[in-house]
């Protein structure tokens, strides 16, 4: 009982200094930690709890660190230009088209993982439309963010990543049967893009702009020296290659990342003074990536080294009706949706997911469908005042975060309801154990 206390006290003091910023998650991970290995007696055998972790969590960092370069180059290219431009042209002037066109813009854009400079560029590119046309602005910042929220469950994306470091699974296994789900989740924003965009029509009409707009031009790559237009054929191929290879398993998600990223810079940028120049330009959303995997590694060492999360385990277990046991992946969906929203990703993922998973095990629930499961609440996270973008979102936009959270907090939902749902149905967790 005194281990489980010390661990919901390490938790809870981890908690609370990241969401009152009294420490960044990166430091908290290292530092909380080691301090409650000390207090448990633990103090001889921290380093090898820490490198234990550590070396668990090392093929999560690498394909981390690779797939963010991989695609963020991809986007440099160019290679997503034709196809934004494309879609901008076919949705002008019709209030329904742009707003299917939303979700679809923000799909594509969403795959470099990167959740400001998903509405960066894609408010860029949609706002003067919905300016133009006196569209409802808040039907484009409910679409992005919940369209971004269904896209973070990529394997780069930033909870998948968590929640596989949390529980030291394989990022690419726990991935690929949560598609049917995020396939739904966009089906669920599609249809309700169409509501949103029948209701403007009825407002507006069908609006002809019988002038240029400025965004026509507009392109996603934000480094015009480093576009190669003439290498999009080849580029489109390796990109269909990859998530080809991913899916039939191949080779190791963080391998395939590496080689199609190295084959990438030899083709594209061929000159080391380029390749460097492109590695620069990504370094710093790799590096706040990478790290906190890292530092991860020795939050989940430790709190597994010492005994903490079985313990703690136990006396979740114990408070947890025995008849709702077998439920508890459901159960962890739904709290995903709460939760996310009270408190940060990190503090989720890396404070209650283990508890949740070692409880869920006492029921026969596996690690990996609980580590799916929490990932059901991603929709609603976004909508959480401790998420920086969504202030970026708003601000961009010119929306009052209120009325935003007001207006999409039951799509949200519905969104993260629709991808449970699909989940179980695919197979990617149970309904009961």
């Amino acid at each position: 009982m005194n281990l489980a206390l010390l661990g919901f006290l390490m938790v809870a003091v981890f908690m609370t200094l990241i969401m009152t910023k009294k420490m960044t998650p990166l430091v908290a991970l290292i530092i909380i930690p080691s301090i409650f290995g000390v207090i448990a007696g633990d103090a001889a055998g921290l380093g090898t709890m820490m490198i234990d972790g550590i070396k668990n969590l090392a093929p999560t960092g690498v394909m981390l660190l690779f797939a963010i370069l991989f695609f963020s180059t991809m986007t440099d290219t160019g290679l997503f230009d034709p196809l934004v431009g494309r879609l901008i042209r076919l949705v002008h002037g019709d209030p329904l088209r742009i707003l299917l066109g939303t979700v679809v813009l923000c799909a594509l854009v969403s795959l470099d993982g990167d959740g400001s400079t998903t509405y960066i560029i894609t408010i860029a590119a949609l706002l003067p439309l919905y300016k133009r046309f006196e569209m409802n602005r808040l039907y484009l910042v409910c679409l992005l963010m919940t369209t971004s929220g269904i896209m973070n469950l990529t394997p780069w994306g930033g909870p998948t990543a968590r929640a596989a470091s949390a529980l030291k699974l394989d990022p690419a296994v726990m991935f690929l049967p949560l598609i049917p789900g995020m396939i739904a989740g966009l089906a669920f924003l599609i249809g309700l893009a169409y509501w949103f965009g029948i209701k403007e029509r009825r407002r507006l009409g069908h609006v002809v702009s019988k002038e240029p707009v400025a965004f026509t031009g507009m392109a996603v790559s934000q480094f015009p020296e480093a576009r190669r237009p003439h290498l999009i054929w080849f580029n489109g191929t390796l990109v269909v290659a990859l998530l080809v290879l991913l899916v039939w398993g191949l080779l190791p998600l963080s391998v395939l990342m590496m080689i199609a990223f190295a084959i990438a810079m030899i083709v594209n940028y061929p000159g080391v003074a380029a390749q460097k120049e492109r590695i620069a330009a990504h370094a710093g959303n790799v590096l706040s990536v990478v790290s906190l995997i890292f530092a991860a590694g020795i939050f989940t060492g430790i709190l597994s080294g010492t005994g903490m999360v079985e313990a703690m385990s136990k006396e979740v277990v114990g408070v947890i009706p025995p008849a709702l046991g077998p439920y508890m992946a459901p159960i962890t969906a739904l709290l995903s949706m709460p939760f996310t929203f009270f408190i940060s990703n990190d503090a989720f993922y890396f404070g209650m997911l283990p508890i949740l998973a070692e409880a869920g095990a006492h029921y026969g629930v596996e690690p990996m469908a609980i580590a799916r499961a929490s990932l059901m609440g991603q929709p609603v996270h976004l909508l959480s005042p401790l998420v920086p973008s969504t202030y970026l979102l708003v601000s961009l936009a010119g929306i009052d975060l209120a009325d935003h959270q007001r207006f999409t907090l039951l799509p949200a939902i519905a969104t993260g309801v629709v991808m449970t749902i699909v989940g179980m149905i695919a197979l990617a967790f149970p309904f009961v154990a």
